[in-house]
């Protein structure tokens, strides 16, 4: 009977208990272990997003350093084909206008003419280098790598239209000599009747 009593009273206690449990809304109960884990990675996560931000402005940094570079490849690209050019330039014209002036279907009152006119591109080519060698070399002029990429580029140009221009006219006086050579044969012939 003792069994009986405790068994019954047991029951009961639990029966209350469950019915308690359901009705009562009782104390929030906070585990401390949750809040340290999640202080933990809050800080972790502080610390990868600043080395994010350090790797993010390292990466700025790094593309200027090479745009710098990239324009100042530009420069040495340009100046090598200003250079080239220019040098071109003097070859036609110390060669081939010493053929031209030489030659006796030039008349003397051309030689003038066409020597101001070559004189004149050599001395834009000159003043071009000049120029040039001035922007490169002079902190004074405030301009970006970019800028002067720009301004060589431009005379990168110029300069070849130049030597267009210098061939162009050399081959229109080799066209001239040759037409007065043929003309000259066709006049001086002897007739053979």
């Amino acid at each position: 009977m003792k069994n009986q009593i405790r068994i019954t009273t047991l029951s009961v206690v639990v029966f209350f208990l469950i019915q308690a449990h359901g009705t009562c809304q009782g104390m929030p109960v906070y585990d401390n272990t949750n809040f340290i884990s999640l202080s933990k990675s809050l800080i972790e996560s502080a610390k990868q997003t600043s080395q994010l931000l350090k790797s993010v402005e390292f990466l700025k940094q790094q593309k200027e350093n090479i745009e710098k570079v990239s324009n100042v490849i530009k420069q040495l690209k340009a100046v090598r084909e200003l250079t080239r050019n220019n040098q071109k330039l003097f070859n036609i014209v110390q060669g081939d206008l010493r053929e031209i002036l030489n030659s006796p279907y030039i008349k003397t009152d051309e030689v003038h003419r066409v020597s101001e006119s070559f004189n004149s591109i050599i001395e834009s080519s000159i003043e071009g280098l000049e120029f040039m060698d001035l922007i490169l070399s002079s902190d004074n002029l405030k301009m970006t790598d970019a800028e002067r990429a720009e301004f060589l580029k431009t005379k990168e140009l110029e300069s070849k239209e130049m030597v267009i221009e210098i061939e162009t006219k050399i081959r229109r006086y080799r066209e001239i000599i040759a037409f007065r050579k043929m003309q000259s044969k066709i006049n001086n012939r002897e007739i053979n009747y």
